[in-house]
């Protein structure tokens, strides 16, 4: 209704998330947002280390960012490529908060001829 003011989102405290890919960019935008209402988040990727990847971001500082938002971060080291490394995750989370109620599946592979000079604007139309 017109004039009506927008409610607020919903507070997610209680709520348990799962943010893969979230070291760095969309992904840790996303788990901080979701810390920020309250949410336990489980931050996944695969730079443990910073300097393992050549852009900044590691799950353990997107974990630390999510707590200090508000909620509760969880790193979990994972490529999730590898299916035992994906079931582990899952069983990590029920094991540790019985149930998942978000899952934002934001893990993604980079192939390095896309990163290179030229990279994904020099690629021929049509070539995969």
């Amino acid at each position: 209704m017109c004039g009506q003011p927008v409610s607020e989102t919903p507070s997610l405290a209680g709520k348990v998330a799962l943010v893969t890919g979230a070291s760095r960019g969309i992904g840790k935008g996303i788990a901080i947002a979701l810390a920020r209402e309250g949410a336990t988040v489980y931050v996944t990727g695969r730079t443990v280390n910073e300097g393992d990847y050549y852009l900044p971001g590691t799950v353990g500082q997107t974990a630390r960012e999510c707590t200090d938002a508000g909620g509760r971060g969880i790193a979990v080291a994972c490529d999730h490529a590898d299916d035992d490394q994906v079931a582990a995750l899952f069983a990590q989370i029920r094991a540790q908060d019985g149930r998942l109620d978000i899952l934002v599946n934001n893990a993604f592979l980079l192939s390095e001829d896309l990163i290179e000079p030229g990279g994904f604007w020099e690629k021929p139309f049509g070539q995969p």
